[in-house]
């Protein structure tokens, strides 16, 4: 009886512990299961998160001044009127599928074309001097820049073999630029840019790639537009006419290249003929300076003759009477609105006629009177009249000699009047009087 309760006791051992081995392997397995299960939930959270985060990535911010373009492995996202984007907040696919291009529209970038100037060193640069050479000095076409102009010569003479002399000119310029703000698409597709890496300005990046393709647009349309003026004409006359003929071909050439550039303004900062030829030019310069003022002299002084001689309408009045085609009721309109010293003249001639003319009628009108008189006694008008005129002419001399005619010297008598004024003073007669 008691081996029997010792075996059962024996026997209840193993099985006790299988039991409890079973019992701990449960709650392994549940505390594992309650890991996993655990884990998953996090590994979910997380991977919402993410796929937020993926998503929100996707919102970019389009500046003031831009435009962008979205590229969908590369290619332009979009209609034809929603193909920029407009400042603000966007949302594209993020990256890699959908890439967000920012175009810089609106910005304006200026560029210094010193292609045309002579050669300077850096120390000449710094001191701003333009240099020296002697007359002898040859030019350089390997280092110094310039560009051809023509000739006066052939400035009139245009298309003649005798007038094919051109001029050398150097000269500087400054163009200012930007991207179209409705071209940006055309930038894009037709104008190369770097890529633009982190930390880079993209306005920095467009400047290094596209400035070479304007300077060489430029240099073609200032050597196309530069020999159809005059050295004086670049320099001095027509400076304006000619900015306007370069920049009109560099903004017609980048159109034709479909480039969406825009030419803000162009500027022609400096000009100058061969230093070989300072000195000659100068000369010239004083000379025509001179002779443009001399000219300027002439033209007031003549402005200012017509003026006092005739009044405003005086110029008028003179091409008139040069022109013989004209009539004659014109002219006598323009004589009529003279003024100044012609009006004067015009008045005193008018008056004198006026005098003369009532004199001659109230003349005749006497010889009308007296006829009557002279038919019946001729003699004796005749020589009441010539006293009358005697009469008139003595009351008017300040001293009279009376010589009474004679058959002969002796006869003829010498009657001076001694009862003249006393002062009255003889007036100066020439020598022999």
């Amino acid at each position: 009886m008691a081996e029997n309760d010792k075996d059962n006791e024996i026997k209840s051992q193993p099985e006790a512990s299988a039991q409890d081995a079973m019992d701990t392997l449960d709650a392994g397995s549940k505390s594992l299961s309650e890991a996993l299960r655990l884990s998953f939930i996090i590994l979910k959270i997380i991977m919402v998160i993410l796929v937020i985060i993926f998503l929100a990535s996707g919102f970019r911010t389009v500046e003031p001044g831009e435009r962008a373009l979205v590229l969908r492995f590369g290619e332009v996202q979009g209609t034809d009127e929603h193909r920029l984007l407009e400042p603000g907040l966007h949302w594209v696919l993020p990256y890699p599928i959908d890439k967000l291009v920012k175009i810089p529209v609106g910005q304006k970038v200026t560029m210094a074309i010193d292609s045309f100037w002579y050669y300077q060193t850096q120390q000449q640069i710094l001191a701003g001097g333009k240099g020296y050479a002697r007359p002898t000095d040859p030019l350089r076409p390997m280092i110094d820049g310039y560009c051809v102009t023509r000739s006066e010569k052939y400035a009139e003479t245009a298309g003649d073999s005798e007038g094919s002399d051109y001029n050398i000119v150097h000269c500087k310029w400054k163009l200012t630029y930007k991207v179209s703000d409705d071209q940006a698409e055309r930038f894009f597709r037709n104008v190369y840019v770097e890529e633009v890496k982190p930390g880079e300005d993209y306005t920095v990046v467009i400047a290094g790639s596209v400035e070479p393709l304007l300077k060489s647009v430029v240099e073609d349309a200032v050597v196309t537009s530069m020999v159809n003026y005059t050295i004086d004409e670049v320099k001095f006359e027509r400076v304006a006419a000619v900015t306007s003929h370069v920049r009109g071909l560099i903004q017609r050439k980048l159109d034709e290249m479909e480039t969406g550039l825009e030419v803000v303004s162009l500027q022609l900062t400096d000009s100058i003929w061969p230093l070989q030829v300072d000195r000659a030019f100068e000369a010239s310069i004083v000379a025509s300076q001179a002779s443009q003022q001399a000219l300027s002299e002439a033209r007031t002084y003549a402005n200012k003759t017509l003026n006092e001689a005739g009044g405003p309408v005086a110029g008028k009045l003179l091409a008139a009477l040069k022109d013989d085609g004209l009539s004659e009721k014109p002219k006598e309109r323009l004589w009529s609105q003279v003024a100044g010293a012609a009006r004067e003249r015009i008045a005193e001639a008018r008056a004198y006629r006026t005098k003369v003319v009532e004199t001659a009628k109230a003349n005749a009108e006497y010889l009308v009177q007296i006829l009557p008189e002279y038919n019946k006694h001729p003699k004796l008008v005749l020589q009441s009249l010539y006293l009358g005129a005697m009469e008139y002419i003595f009351g008017r001399a300040d001293e009279i000699f009376v010589v009474q005619p004679g058959k002969d010297i002796k006869d003829r008598e010498l009657r001076v009047l001694l009862s003249r004024d006393p002062t009255i003073k003889r007036k100066p007669g020439k020598a022999g009087d």
